[in-house]
């Protein structure tokens, strides 16, 4: 089964019978990723960051965990939740690397910290040629990684665009995989999923669509990207303008506090200046969104946090 990027997108907006709500999948793409194909090899690392993306992944709905892992992805590092540890997990991982250098995934979750010769974030430890143990930073798993990778994918507003790490006072001189990129001359396809953290559609429908990419080039092009490096399938549409308060902005009628009903733009809302499409996507299995009981704080954007703070305006 082939699916033309037409079809590839109209499945991916399809509302799954029940639910009412948009989701990214439908069981005809776990079909046609799964008939005869290869899984993708997916390293996942982990930098400056709170594990948030990883507790997002695991609560993915449609398809479910169970079945990213045993029918979409192979997914050969994790640090959260893989069983190994130690020098014999970081070997399992330069191993995959190697294996299939140019043909597996890398997945960043959180900032890369620069200062210090990256002393601020270390992953683990290997041993060299003399068995003596040598500490390794995620400046220098980056480095190492991501030239062998076929694409990097930014997962979580962190290590796309430094996020919370690389806010304002920061002293870890935490960098974004962009800059990195930047500043190494790393030339490789870069992705970026931002969100703090991402819905899990947006992490795995992009893995999808770049490995349908790759096993199907002609029928599966590589989804647009805008400006930042986003995934126009899922960063395309402006909050605010598909917010379903929309009307009462319109209107002016603003709430006056959390608790009362209305737009909620004069309590801080950064919606009109966001891109995403959470509130045609929803949350929770399509349960609620962040506007819904609080306001839009802007996290899929690169000028998040300091740009948009303060989340809230006082009364």
């Amino acid at each position: 089964m082939s699916l033309s990027r037409r079809e590839f997108v109209k499945l991916c907006s399809a509302g799954v019978a029940g639910l009412g709500i948009s989701q990214i999948y439908h069981p005809g793409i776990l079909h046609a990723m799964t008939e005869g194909a290869k899984k993708a090899p997916v390293i996942w690392v982990q930098g400056q960051g709170c594990t948030g993306c990883s507790v997002s992944l695991l609560n993915a709905v449609h398809p479910r965990i169970k079945e990213i892992l045993l029918d979409v992805i192979s997914l050969e590092y994790h640090p959260t939740v893989m069983a190994s540890e130690g020098e014999m997990a970081l070997a399992h991982m330069y191993e995959i690397a190697e294996k299939f250098k140019g043909n597996f995934f890398l997945l960043v979750e959180g900032s890369i910290p620069t200062a210090k010769e990256g002393r601020y974030c270390i992953v683990g430890e290997t041993l060299d040629a003399k068995g003596h143990h040598h500490e390794v930073s995620m400046m220098e798993l980056i480095r190492d990684l991501a030239p062998k990778s076929l694409a990097t994918v930014g997962i979580g507003t962190c290590s796309a665009y430094g996020g919370i790490p690389a806010a304002a006072g920061n002293v870890t001189g935490a960098k974004s995989l962009r800059d990195f990129f930047a500043d190494e001359k790393i030339d490789k396809l870069l992705v970026n999923v931002p969100g703090c953290p991402p819905h899990p559609d947006w992490m795995v429908g992009t893995l999808v669509a770049a490995w349908s990419h790759v096993l199907n080039p002609k029928e599966h092009p590589l989804p647009d990207l805008d400006d930042d490096g986003r995934p126009m399938l899922f960063f395309g549409d402006n909050v605010h303008e598909t917010c379903p308060y929309l009307d009462q902005y319109d209107n002016s009628e603003f709430a006056e506090t959390f608790t009362k009903p209305g737009c909620k733009a004069e309590l801080g809302c950064k919606g009109p200046s966001t891109y995403a499409d959470c509130a045609k996507r929803r949350w929770n299995n399509g349960i609620n969104w962040c506007v819904e009981n609080a306001v839009c704080i802007g996290c899929v954007e690169p000028d998040f946090p300091d740009g948009k703070s303060p989340f809230y305006v006082a009364e």
